[in-house]
């Protein structure tokens, strides 16, 4: 929405405020700024204002605004004055505005940096976090406009609003001034008020997805009025669940005498249906969507699921519309699952939703399955279930305009019905949002994840979001740092899930192997060997034994001390006439079950050939033992609560988008079932064991018993019980964050590396940036306590020995020229020159072997002690963010591609296991009788680099090269540094969601 020429043409409007923004309740609204062309929606905001809520605007009566005040209050320059809007289908329902003030609170421009701030929501919107948002949206435009400060004069009585400007984490004063309470708000972000605002989002988020996979009422639009077609099975797939809400068919042609559709209520549109409809599955072409949503939009509808293609997958032109769709949905307040989905799935007895194109609903499990292809989340669901798993639910997103991964982790990690998280990947939307997610919901539960599209270095089509460019072991390694099981395979992905779904974690790697053929058992002890576990010598029952000798010897390893988990291998054993015995897979999972049933510390998994029924048998077993233990524990107020009111809030109830009372807690909403008795649907936020409410519990803690995986192969099984060992040793170490050495602050001059940064990106003409010189690289570096060793330019021998002179012998002499540097296999170093003669002679050498010294750009650098030449790197990528890197320089890294890699900023712990996770780290710590290296000294450097990209992200790219480690202290040889205004990072700043 561009502003009149009548408002200041020396500040254009700020479309970068615009947001689209989830609030507590899962809806969506607009936050936008005010201009000219709102006076009349301003003037019907403020007419739906109570009289108490006015007054606590104005502290005085104030039934109707001036024209004065509408020209006032709809006018700004948007640097000193300031007006924000709430919005939801295009009118407003909560306004915030700032002035600049001077210290006597008189009107004023910069540089004076405080302002007064005022908000005002619409009662019926009250309670939904409105005025968090405009806070969080208000303060940083001021931030950006040079203001630091924010002064409000509150009522006494409007404690709500009172507790917004407590609650929202900000450094504040208060004083009681003229019956007044005087609040003064330092605007510079706190550690509690990034706490606050990721708090509210992670809560706002998992709402919206709660509130589609537990809807009281779903609408399918689109419904055929024959047999077949994607709306009629939606439509049948949802009755055949048993989905305990109402269900309405909805197709513009139906005839109008029809009343019915296969036993639900059909229309010719929502607008005739009686009572509100929660979720809405669109089934219709493209082309008919927008009218579609419209009508969800104008009748209140919460959340939609788009099954209809034709969007991004098509192209340019179906980007665009997938775009509009997005915008449209949200401008109601809707968020969208889709377009091109294959539906949602929510197993919970108190809703029973399949609101998707899958024939039959899965079993109830503990496993919440996430994936971006309808054709991945058939062969999930198919592998799942042939398994006898079963899930909690079920997002297939499509196009994932909207409802994305990041999304899902949010609710996941709030779930009590869902133990394990699994997502197939084929883009990240924001990568460092899903690190961020993925550690604080792997410190609770598993997520195991495949990612698709690994090496296009491209999107899938309908995909649009923006590309990372970092290779894809850059990006397992990101994700194996946040604790999420990277796995390559659908296959592996199902393997793993069933074992961390079913089975307690792992408290070590040390695997007791027993079972009745020796040479299974010995393939299994090499697996466990391949994936670095420690397996004990197999244990033969051989080929005679019982079900009851299984028993007895896995009875005797789960309590056997030395061990931690524990693989069963069965084939089929010999009866008394000699034949194979097939058959009595039930037998022998009797025998397991009753063997962990008493309550086993320890995983168990089992590997079967060729016994028929022996899966099935374990599944079904499980299928009757007690539930994981649940922890009671009442959830934590949250710091917020009750804090949305706007400055002209007094009592009030808690509404939603309709105006109606809406629940306090998940818990708490009823909707008739298909009969039209109440049900009430699952909260969302219970704790449960391992759950948030439960985070610092043991990981070693064990569940009741669950059920026992059964794989078809040992590699299958002893690669997943690999993944949940390094889980578990996650978690363990998680439990106790790094943290960043004090001694840091002491040698860092981050004031004056920010100078020097600032004065030459003044000088860069280019909007890329500009590389460093090696003395400008220098001094930076210096800046932050990493020394790199002087070069002197030798363009001739005289200048060779004359720097030669001034370091000091031994020297080496190498070149720079960028097609030779760092390349000594073709002779363009010569180390240890002792002299002056035998420094003439390799300099004779090198320009006969190479080319003229103007080609070859030699330098002089003093010797340094002999070591490990490693290789220290940080970049930012516009996606991931800041990443540091480390290897050994040479062959490892370079050929073999041996490098690890970490996010920033990086802890201690984070930079000790940099320096132990490459799989040349043996070199560093006395391989073959060697030397070991201070590895101290390494850490701190990496740790002062970290510290250099988080501290000034204008810093976007630097390489050390190569870094000598001895075994004591280090010298850093070489370092290229390049500066560049920063990418736009998405990960910070207020809440919005995504526009892709």
């Amino acid at each position: 929405m561009e502003p009149t020429p009548e408002q200041s043409p020396h500040h254009a409007y700020p479309d970068h405020w615009e947001a689209d923004v989830v609030l507590r309740d899962g809806g969506t609204a607009r936050i936008r700024p005010i201009t000219t062309d709102d006076a009349e929606r301003l003037v019907s905001f403020y007419e739906q204002v109570s009289d108490e809520s006015k007054y606590y605007r104005f502290f005085a009566p104030y039934p109707r605004l001036s024209d004065r005040d509408v020209h006032r209050f709809t006018h700004h320059d948007y640097v000193d004055r300031v007006g924000l809007a709430v919005t939801i289908g295009g009118e407003f329902i909560g306004t915030v505005r700032y002035d600049r003030i001077d210290d006597r609170g008189r009107p004023a421009s910069a540089p004076a940096d405080e302002a007064e701030v005022a908000f005002l929501v619409q009662d019926a919107h009250q309670g939904r976090g409105v005025a968090s948002a405009l806070l969080e949206h208000i303060a940083a435009v001021a931030r950006e406009r040079g203001i630091r400060r924010f002064a409000a004069e509150v009522l006494p009585a409007n404690n709500k609003m009172i507790k917004v400007f407590r609650d929202g984490g900000y450094t504040q004063r208060r004083s009681f001034e003229d019956g007044s309470v005087h609040l003064t708000l330092d605007l510079e972000p706190t550690e509690k008020s990034l706490a606050v605002q990721r708090g509210r989002e992670q809560r706002a988020e998992a709402r919206s997805v709660q509130r589609l996979l537990a809807p009281g009422s779903v609408a399918v639009i689109g419904t055929g009025r024959t047999p077949g077609g994607v709306g009629r099975t939606v439509l049948r797939n949802l009755l055949a669940a048993g989905y305990t809400g109402r269900t309405y068919a909805v197709n513009r042609a139906f005839d109008e005498g029809l009343a019915t559709l296969d036993g639900v209520p059909a229309h010719r549109s929502l607008g005739e249906i009686d009572e509100q409809v929660d979720l809405a599955v669109i089934a219709v072409p493209a082309h008919r969507v927008p009218e579609a949503v419209a009508d969800c939009g104008e009748h209140g509808v919460q959340g939609l699921v788009v099954l209809s293609a034709g969007y991004a997958e098509r192209g340019a032109e179906g980007r665009e519309l997938q775009r509009e769709l997005v915008r449209q949905a949200r401008s109601y307040g809707m968020r969208i699952i889709g377009p091109n989905a294959f539906g949602i799935i929510n197993t919970a007895e108190t809703v029973r939703l399949n609101a998707s194109l899958a024939p039959e609903s899965p079993a109830r499990g503990r496993i919440g399955l996430f994936t971006q292809s309808g054709a991945i989340g058939i062969a999930l669901l198919s592998g799942l279930h042939r398994r006898g798993a079963g899930l909690s639910s079920f997002i297939s997103a499509g196009n994932r305009a909207d409802v994305s991964g990041n999304d899902f982790l949010q609710y996941s990690f709030e779930d009590p019905d869902t133990d394990v998280a699994l997502l197939y990947l084929e883009s990240l939307g924001n990568p460092r949002k899903f690190t961020r997610l993925a550690r604080r919901t792997a410190a609770v539960k598993p997520v195991v994840v495949v990612k698709g599209a690994r090496h296009s270095g491209t999107n899938p089509p309908g995909h649009a979001v923006p590309v990372s460019r970092i290779p894809d072991t850059t990006v397992s390694a990101l994700m194996r740092q946040a604790g999420v099981i990277r796995v390559d395979t659908v296959t592996e992905m199902v393997d793993a899930g069933l074992l961390l779904a079913g089975q307690p974690l792992p408290a070590g790697p040390r695997v007791a192997i027993l079972g009745n053929s020796e040479s299974l058992g010995l393939l299994t002890y090499d697996a466990c060997l391949a994936e670095g576990l420690r397996p004990r010598p197999p244990i033969d029952l051989t080929t005679a034994a019982s079900p009851q000798d299984f028993r007895d010897a896995l009875a005797e390893a789960l309590a056997d001390g030395t061990c931690d988990a524990v693989i069963v291998t069965a084939i089929p054993w010999v009866g008394e006439n000699g034949e194979a015995e097939t058959g009595d897979g039930q037998v022998l999972a009797e025998a397991l079950t009753k063997a962990v049933a008493g309550g086993s510390a320890k995983p168990v998994a089992v590997v079967h050939v060729e016994i028929g029924g022996l899966a099935e048998a374990l599944a079904a077993a499980s299928s009757t033992a007690a539930p994981r233990p649940r922890t009671a524990a009442p959830r934590a107020a949250s710091p917020e609560a009750g804090a949305d009111r706007a400055a002209t809030t007094g009592p009030e109830a808690t509404k939603d988008r309709a105006g109606t009372t809406a629940p306090a807690t998940p818990a708490a909403r009823t909707g008739p079932t298909a009969s039209g008795s109440a049900t009430a649907t699952p909260a969302l936020g219970t704790p449960a064991s391992g759950t948030p409410a439960d985070a610092t519990a043991d990981p070693e803690t064990p569940p009741r018993p669950g059920r026992i995986p059964a794989y078809p192969a040992a590699e299958r099984a002893v690669r997943a019980l690999a993944e949940a060992v390094k889980y578990a040793q996650w978690r363990r170490q998680a439990s106790v964050p790094g943290k960043i050495p004090e001694f840091l602050d002491d040698t860092i001059d981050e004031a004056g590396a920010a100078a020097l940064i600032e004065a030459q990106l003044a000088t860069a003409p280019d909007p890329r940036g500009r590389p460093l010189t090696h003395d400008e690289a220098r001094d930076l570096l210096g800046h932050y306590g990493i020394d790199v060793r002087p070069t002197l330019p030798a363009p001739d021998p005289e200048s060779a020995v004359a720097a030669a002179a001034r370091l000091g012998y031994p020297v080496a002499l190498k070149t720079t020229a960028p097609h030779l540097r760092h390349r000594a296999d073709l002779g363009g170093v010569r180390l240890d020159v002792a002299d002056e003669e035998a420094l003439r002679r390799a300099y004779g050498e090198l320009t006969d072997l190479l080319g003229k010294p103007a080609e070859l750009l030699p330098v002089v650098q003093a010797m340094a002690p002999r070591g490990v030449d490693t290789v220290v790197r940080a970049s930012i990528d516009a996606a991931a963010g800041a990443i540091l890197s480390f290897g050994l320089a040479g062959a490892p890294s370079e050929l073999l591609g041996d490098t690890a890699h970490r996010l920033v900023p990086a802890t201690d712990r984070d930079a000790a296991e940099l320096i132990r996770s490459i799989r040349a780290a043996p070199v560093l710590f006395g391989w073959r009788g060697s030397a070991p290296v201070d590895t101290g000294a390494l850490e701190e450097l990496l740790l002062r680099l970290s510290r250099l990209v988080d501290d000034h992200p204008e810093v976007v790219s630097v390489a050390l090269e190569p870094v000598v480690v001895a075994p004591q202290g280090l010298t850093v040889l070489g370092a290229s540094v390049r500066l560049a205004p920063p990418p736009a990072r998405s990960d910070v700043g207020p809440r919005r969601l995504p526009n892709y």
